[in-house]
């Protein structure tokens, strides 16, 4: 079990784009979500299928466990998805150390943009890049669990 202290923030500029290391297209959807509790199959570029169980309420720290799973199996549980696929474009950025998952959302949630910071210990606010925006840790609108299974952010309307 790995436990995760996760931030998220809206991005305001595209001063990380210089700073990207890695792109990685992503499809991913979910089997099951309730309050404290979800499963969810992640494809990444279309080769490679993950399962992720996460558990917990707190905003910032939750339970995750994570394993590999074949693909066409994966491409089947899509069959069973509840609301929508989510499609989005993750770019590793660094900085300070630090790595950044930007996440730039196609389809319905077009024009969203948020960066997720995973740590083991929560990073001081001064240590976050100029590039990030308001802070959305917490509200459950911007939780990917919550853009597949409810209404579009005003920010990708």
């Amino acid at each position: 079990m790995g436990k995760e202290v996760e931030r998220k923030f809206l991005v305001t500029s595209a001063e990380w784009r210089d700073l990207v290391e890695a792109e990685i297209r992503i499809r991913q959807f979910y089997l099951a979500a309730a309050t404290g509790r979800t499963v969810r199959v992640r494809i990444s570029d279309g080769n490679s299928a993950k399962l992720t169980l996460k558990f917990g309420s707190a905003a910032k720290e939750r339970d995750e466990y994570e394993y590999p799973i074949p693909l066409d199996e994966a491409e089947e549980m899509m069959a069973f998805a509840i609301g929508r696929v989510i499609e989005k474009t993750r770019h590793h950025v660094r900085y300070r150390g630090y790595l950044y998952e930007v996440d730039v959302f196609g389809g319905m949630l077009a024009g969203l943009v948020v960066a997720e910071l995973e740590t083991p210990e929560d990073v001081p606010d001064e240590m976050l890049p100029d590039w990030l925006g308001r802070e959305v840790t917490g509200e459950s609108r911007f939780y990917n669990a919550s853009l597949a299974l409810g209404g579009i952010p005003e920010i990708a309307a």
